[in-house]
């Protein structure tokens, strides 16, 4: 299975690197230069044991890329019917008093 994978942060890149270990191709997209430059170095910017190693093993094996541009792994997706999608966001929105219903 091909998977795009937005953001690579502590989710986006752990869950991405998780993925490409199980087989998957996996595309992580990020709109920080900086940062896919970094990782096309094998420069991990944030810490997880064992995380640089499982990025260094996928990527050399092909199974992990990374990229500023979301419109190849877009339009290269396949849509394999309703339900197919997971999505998951892990940086939250600031809740203000005034907007929060506690």
């Amino acid at each position: 299975m091909r998977i795009a994978m937005i953001g690579t942060g502590y989710v986006g890149l752990v869950s991405g690197a998780c993925f490409a270990d199980f087989g998957h191709d996996v595309t992580c997209i990020d709109k920080d230069e900086k940062k896919i430059a970094a990782l096309h170095r094998s420069e991990i910017l944030i810490y997880e044991p064992g995380l640089d190693e499982l990025v260094a093993t996928n990527v050399k094996a092909k199974r992990l890329d990374f990229t500023t541009d979301l419109s190849k792994p877009v339009t290269d997706a396949v849509f394999i019917g309703p339900g197919a999608a997971i999505i998951s966001r892990s940086t939250m929105a600031r809740v203000t008093r005034s907007s929060a219903s506690w």
